[in-house]
C-alpha cells in the first residue's frame, strides 16, 4: 500500500513537473519505474537477510542448548569415572592382598599338617586317660583321623575340620547321659551289662539280670562292685531316664569327690 501511494505521488509530481518543465510523459514513467524497482529490490534483499538472521539465531540457540547438554553429560561422566577409579584402586589393593595370601598358602599348609597330627595325638592320649565309655567308637574315630592325614584327596582344611568335629563330640560327651550295652569282666567272666554314663562324672554298669552293679573308679582305673541294695534301683532308674523311658529325676549314685588342687 505504501509503495502504491509513493508511486501515485511520484506520478503526480512528475506530471506537474513535466507540465511546468516541458518533460515528456514517457520519460517520467520510465524514471519512476526504475526508482520503484530499486526500492523493491532493496526491500526483498532486506527481507531475505532477516530470514537468514532468524535462521542463524535459531541455529545458535540450538547449538547453545546442545552445548549445555553436553556439559552436563561431561560433568556426570567425571563423577562416574571418579567412582570407577576408586573401585579400580580398591580392586587392585584386594588383588595384591589375595596374591600375598596365595603366596602364604604353602607356608600355612606346612604348618597345619603338624598341628593336625599333634591334635590327633592329644585326642588319643585324652581318650586313653579318660573314663572308658564308648571306647570302640572313640578309638575308631582316632584311627579314621590318622588314616586321613596321609590322604592326598583330602584337603588340609577338611582334615582340620574333621579333627575339630572329633573334639566337639568329646566335649558333648561331658554334657550327656547315655545308656548302652557292652560287656565287663566280673570275677574272671565276661558278662553282658548295661552301661550308664553320666557325663564324665560317673560310669556305671548293671548286669542284664540287674543282680550285679559296679562303678568305674578313675583314680585306680578299675571297676568297683557296688552294694546291690543301695544302688540297684538307682542305676535302673538312671538307665530308664537315659533311654527316655522315664522323666528326669534325682538319682543317688556313687560319685567320686573332687580332688583338691
Amino acid at each position: 500500500m505504501t509503495m502504491h501511494r509513493l508511486k501515485n505521488a511520484l506520478i503526480a509530481a512528475l506530471v506537474t513537473a513535466g507540465a511546468l518543465g516541458g518533460l515528456s510523459t514517457t520519460a517520467q514513467a520510465s524514471t519512476l519505474d526504475s526508482v520503484i524497482n530499486v526500492g523493491e529490490a532493496k526491500h526483498d534483499a532486506a527481507r531475505a537477510s532477516q530470514v537468514k538472521i532468524d535462521k542463524l539465531a535459531d541455529e545458535t540457540r540450538d547449538l547453545l542448548n546442545d552445548y549445555k547438554t553436553v556439559n552436563k553429560q561431561i560433568d556426570g561422566l567425571k563423577v562416574y569415572n571418579a567412582r570407577l577409579q576408586r573401585q579400580i584402586d580398591d580392586q587392585v589393593k584386594r588383588m595384591s592382598e589375595i596374591d600375598e595370601s596365595i603366596d602364604q598358602v604353602t607356608v600355612i599348609q606346612r604348618q597345619m599338617t603338624p598341628l593336625v597330627i599333634r591334635m590327633i595325638d592329644g585326642l588319643e592320649k585324652f581318650i586313653e586317660l579318660d573314663v572308658p565309655f564308648h571306647m570302640d567308637e572313640r578309638n575308631q574315630r582316632v584311627a579314621f583321623l590318622r588314616a586321613n592325614v596321609d590322604r592326598a584327596d583330602v584337603s588340609i582344611a577338611e582334615k582340620f575340620r574333621q579333627v575339630l568335629e572329633a573334639y566337639q563330640i568329646e566335649n558333648e560327651y561331658g554334657r550327656s547321659i547315655e545308656a548302652y550295652k557292652g560287656s565287663v569282666e566280673i570275677d574272671g567272666q565276661e558278662r553282658e551289662v548295661n552301661f550308664l554314663s553320666v557325663g564324665r562324672v560317673a560310669l556305671l554298669y548293671q548286669t542284664t539280670d540287674t543282680e550285679l552293679s559296679g562303678a568305674w573308679d578313675q583314680a585306680s582305673r578299675t571297676w568297683v562292685p557296688l552294694d546291690r541294695g543301695e544302688y540297684r534301683n538307682a542305676i535302673m532308674s538312671g538307665l530308664r531316664i537315659a533311654r527316655k523311658e522315664a522323666a528326669i529325676d534325682l538319682l543317688t549314685l556313687p560319685i567320686a569327690a573332687p580332688e583338691a588342687k
